[in-house]
């Protein structure tokens, strides 16, 4: 496949070396200075499941210079989300569907509106990873999960060679026939963990010694699983639990992006996750009272 990296940060450029490490044709747009780090410093993933050097870096700033592209790894932060329209709408125009991995919801009709439905397949994924000070991935977690799926019938071949495609690289990629359900878990599950690390600024294990403050946590997913029923998707308890299993499971030293990013004085994106919650809720009258408070003690960090 020929795919176009769009926010090449420690997701896009994991997974857009990934299926440059199966054979497939990757090219990276990306803004000036992480341009320069990449020519630089190259692009190397320090991973618990296999390092890679890409060889061959393709770094471009303007989607001028892409002549053929079917997909769009769309992967920037959501505030970033605005200035990617021109970018996208050009790419688009030669023929290539969007593929956005953003947290949160508000993206999806954003970007259907600019792009047509037919454009924009939903997308989510699953890894814990930053850059360190050369412009490097720091693949921390164990899994690396993306998961995907039409959001239009006219969408399924593309999906069915993308998951050919992560079949041949090393993550786990899924096609998936529920996929908003699947981003609605995904919205639940983030909203949960990055906003109390975050808030109470300590990794997972020690947040998990104090029952009180987890507890906050499980009661943000049972928010979260209230706002997804409002808007017609239906989540139940057992994914619920599911979801905190899952926070029970993470290694002690684990956090989230949003944390890593407070600790690096980075701007958070708290208002697309935590603030987009609160603007769904206000569609339905609707009242978060945790996510409105974690949402409060974060904001005098956003740095935006």
């Amino acid at each position: 496949m020929k795919i176009t990296v769009l926010g090449a940060g420690a997701l896009g450029a994991y997974y857009g070396a990934r299926w440059q490490e199966a054979g497939h044709e990757v090219t990276y747009l990306v803004r000036e200075g992480r341009a320069e780090q990449l020519r630089t410093n190259g692009l190397t993933l320090h991973s618990k499941m296999g390092d890679y050097e890409v060889n061959n870096l393709q770094i471009v700033e303007n989607p001028g210079e892409i002549k053929e592209a079917d997909l769009v790894f769309l992967s920037v932060k959501g505030y970033h989300l605005p200035g990617t329209l021109p970018w996208l709408k050009q790419l688009n125009q030669k023929g290539a569907k969007v593929l956005p991995v953003l947290n949160g919801m508000e993206h999806l009709p954003i970007l259907q509106q600019e792009l047509g439905e037919e454009a924009v397949i939903g997308g989510l994924a699953y890894i814990i990873a930053t850059l360190n000070e050369k412009g490097h991935v720091e693949h921390t977690s164990s899994f690396h999960d993306l998961v995907f799926g039409p959001l239009h019938p006219s969408q399924q071949q593309i999906c069915e060679e993308l998951g050919i495609a992560c079949n041949q690289a090393n993550m786990d990629g899924r096609q998936s026939p529920h996929i908003l359900e699947d981003i609605w878990k995904k919205y639940m599950f983030i909203t949960s963990f990055s906003g109390i690390t975050t808030a109470v600024n300590l990794p997972i294990g020690d947040i998990r010694n104090h029952p009180e403050t987890f507890l906050i946590a499980k009661e943000m997913l049972n928010e979260m699983k209230t706002l997804a029923t409002s808007h017609n998707v239906k989540l139940t308890e057992e994914d619920v639990e599911n979801a905190f299993h899952n926070l029970n499971k993470l290694d002690e030293s684990m956090t989230s992006s949003m944390h890593q990013d407070r600790r690096k004085g980075l701007t958070l994106e708290v208002e697309h996750l935590h603030g987009g919650a609160l603007r769904l809720a206000d569609e339905h009258n609707l009242s978060l009272p945790y996510i409105q408070t974690i949402h409060a003690m974060i904001k005098p960090y956003e740095n935006d």
